[in-house]
């Protein structure tokens, strides 16, 4: 199943049993052939479905979810890690994205005039769908998961290298491109994930090749933080990492899922 938050397009002039598509919030819905069907919620015992539905050339697809953290993971890909003179690491490397770092499809990337460098990165990343704290060693993540959905987690490598640290380097607005859809019967066997710029293909990675495991990942965050309904966990990006430039139009390609496409422009300070 395919769900997404979905916000209908402004009609010069709706139908008269039809309010105007102005007063209309994002809405979650089910994605299915050309229609989205507007649901009450994406989370188990939710989704009901309201009555409206909407062809999907008369919506914009929004981030799917509006999580209150984004748990990422650094370098999950040996040759990632290799790439950027990094050593492997030896546990789980996790760090935050702001909430309002998030955008949706379409939305432009926008870059600080502070940073010379932004690179983008391409990953898979899991939704929560039910709370979980402290899970066991060998507990299943499935119950605890919605689905997956692809992630660019922007970063501003040249900020990185000069703090340090990932927070201002990865926390710009706009910095965490999310989306198009969640797909809730994902299967990450085999799964594969590719970025490509203005139509060139720069990354591309398996999930065979992660060095942790989603699973294990989502076990070793929940002993750290509680994971709350609609919260991100990114799983590492693959190798060939590069810069983006103002023109330049980026998309992250999952299997099974979709494509997440977002312009890049320079951002006024």
């Amino acid at each position: 199943m395919k769900l997404a938050r979905v916000q209908p397009i402004l009609l010069a002039s709706p139908p008269p049993h039809e309010e105007s598509r102005a007063t209309i919030a994002p809405c979650f819905a089910v994605l299915e052939g050309e229609t989205a069907f507007e649901i009450d919620g994406p989370f188990a015992g939710q989704r009901k479905r309201t009555g409206r539905s909407w062809p999907l050339a008369e919506v914009r697809l929004v981030a799917p979810v509006v999580p209150t953290k984004v748990v990422c993971q650094g370098r999950n890909y040996r040759e990632h890690a290799a790439e950027l003179n990094n050593p492997v690491p030896k546990e789980p490397l996790i760090f935050l994205k702001p909430p309002s770092s998030v955008i949706g499809p379409d939305e432009p990337i926008l870059l600080p005039q502070i940073s010379k460098r932004v690179d983008f990165e391409g990953e898979i990343a899991a939704v929560i769908g039910r709370t979980c704290s402290r899970l066991a060693e060998d507990e299943a993540i499935a119950p605890f998961l919605l689905g997956y959905t692809c992630l660019n987690d922007v970063t501003a490598r040249d900020l990185q290298k000069a703090d340090g640290r990932f927070t201002r380097a990865k926390g710009f607005d706009t910095f965490c491109p999310l989306g198009p859809v969640i797909e809730t019967e994902f299967d990450l066997a085999g799964a594969t994930v590719a970025t490509f710029v203005n139509g060139e293909r720069r990354q591309f990675g398996r999930t065979s090749e992660m060095i942790f495991s989603v699973d294990a990942i989502i076990r070793w965050v929940s002993r750290i933080m509680t994971l709350e309904p609609g919260d991100v966990v990114a799983t590492g990006t693959p190798a060939g990492v590069g810069p983006l430039e103002p023109g330049d139009v980026v998309e992250v390609a999952v299997s099974g899922i979709g494509t997440l496409r977002n312009p890049v422009a320079a951002r006024e300070d």
